[in-house]
C-alpha cells in the first residue's frame, strides 16, 4: 500500500471552512447543498457564517465536519490528475470514520450524512442523561493514565478512550471523577491535563443509549462490503471485512476507546507513504508529528491546499 485519504473528527470544526472551496468550486458547493436537503436546515450558512456556539454544538459539529470533508473530497475527485490518485486505504478519527466509509464506497452520501446528524443527536441526548466530560492528559503513557484513573475515579467512571498519539491520551467519565483527575495528573507526571469541550463521556458506557439508537438507525441504512479500499476500524486498528462488521463497529465506536495511534502506526508499517488528511484543520497532521516525524501528511482543508494540490 502507498496511498491513505485521512479524515478528521469532532472538535476540526471552525466557522468558515470551506467558504473558500464551495466558492471558487460548484462541485463543492453542490455538496453542501445536498446536505442542507439531507438534515432538512441551513447546515452550509451554519458552517460558512456561524455562530460558533451553534457550529460546535455535538449535533450540529458533526454533520458539520463529514459535510465539509465530502465537498473538499468531491473537488479532488473532479480534478483529472487528483482522480487519478486512489487511496488503497481510508481511516477517519472517531467520527471522521464515516468520511472515511463513504469515500470508500461502503455508504452513499445520504446514508452517511444521515448516520452522523443521528449519531450526533443520540450522542447529546445520552450526554445530556448522564452528565459526563472529557480530559486530554498529555505528557503520559497508557500505563500511567490507567493509574491516575484508577486513583481519581474512587468508583465512579473514568477510563481512558482516545489514544491519539504518543504523550497523548484523553480520559472520559463522570465530571466529578474528571476533575479529581486534573487535579492529580501532575502529581502523576503530567505536563498539563485540558478539559475538553465536549458534551459528554463520549466513548464510555455513558453512552450506550446513543449506541441503542444509533444501531437501530444503522439498521435502515445499506452499508456495502468494502471493495478495493480498505477501511481501518479505529476501536480495533483492523481492516473492517464486510458490511455487517462495519455496522458493529460503527455502534462500539460510541462506548469503546479510538485507538488512532495504532491505526496510523499499522499502516506506516504496511507502507504507506502518502497520506492526505481531507477536511477541516490540522489535527491528523499535528497527530501524525508526533506518531511518527519521518512521514508527511498532505494536508486538504483550504483553497490555497486545494489549489496547490491540484497543481503538483
Amino acid at each position: 500500500m502507498e496511498t491513505a485519504f485521512i479524515f478528521p473528527g469532532q472538535g476540526a470544526q471552525v466557522v468558515g471552512m470551506a467558504r473558500d472551496v464551495a466558492d471558487a468550486f460548484p462541485a463543492a458547493a453542490e455538496v453542501f447543498a445536498k446536505a442542507n436537503d439531507v438534515v432538512g436546515y441551513d447546515l452550509r450558512a451554519i458552517c460558512f457564517d456561524g455562530p460558533a456556539e451553534k457550529l460546535n454544538t455535538t449535533t450540529i459539529s458533526q454533520p458539520a465536519i463529514f459535510t465539509t470533508s465530502a465537498a473538499i473530497l468531491e473537488v479532488l475527485r473532479n480534478d483529472l490528475v487528483m482522480s487519478a490518485i486512489k487511496p488503497e486505504v481510508t481511516a477517519g478519527l472517531s467520527l471522521g470514520e464515516y468520511t472515511a466509509l463513504y469515500a470508500a464506497g461502503v455508504l452513499s452520501f445520504e446514508d452517511a450524512l444521515t448516520l452522523v446528524q443521528k449519531r450526533g443527536q443520540a450522542m447529546q441526548a445520552a450526554a445530556d442523561a448522564t452528565k459526563g466530560t472529557m480530559v486530554s492528559i498529555i505528557g503520559l503513557d497508557e500505563e500511567k493514565v490507567n493509574q491516575l484513573c484508577a486513583e481519581a475515579g474512587e468508583g465512579e467512571l473514568l477510563a481512558a478512550v482516545n489514544f491519539n498519539c504518543p504523550g497523548q491520551i484523553v480520559i472520559s467519565g463522570a465530571i466529578s471523577a474528571c476533575e479529581r483527575a486534573e487535579k492529580l495528573a501532575e502529581k502523576y507526571g503530567a505536563i498539563k491535563a485540558v478539559r475538553l469541550e465536549v458534551a459528554g463521556a463520549f466513548h464510555t458506557d455513558m453512552m450506550a443509549g446513543a449506541a441503542d439508537s444509533l444501531s437501530k438507525a444503522i439498521g435502515n441504512c445499506k452499508i456495502s462490503d468494502p471493495g478495493e479500499i480498505k477501511i481501518l476500524a479505529n476501536i480495533s486498528a483492523d481492516y473492517y471485512k464486510s458490511g455487517e462488521n462495519i455496522a458493529q463497529g460503527l455502534t462500539k465506536q460510541l462506548t469503546c476507546p479510538i485507538l488512532w495511534q495504532k491505526c496510523m502506526e499499522r499502516l506506516i508499517a504496511e507502507g504507506v507513504e502518502k497520506f492526505y488528511e481531507i477536511g477541516p484543520g490540522r489535527v491528523l497532521t499535528g497527530l501524525m508529528k508526533r506518531i511518527n516525524r519521518k512521514i508527511r501528511v498532505i494536508n486538504v482543508s483550504s483553497l490555497e491546499a486545494v489549489n496547490e494540490l491540484l497543481k503538483s
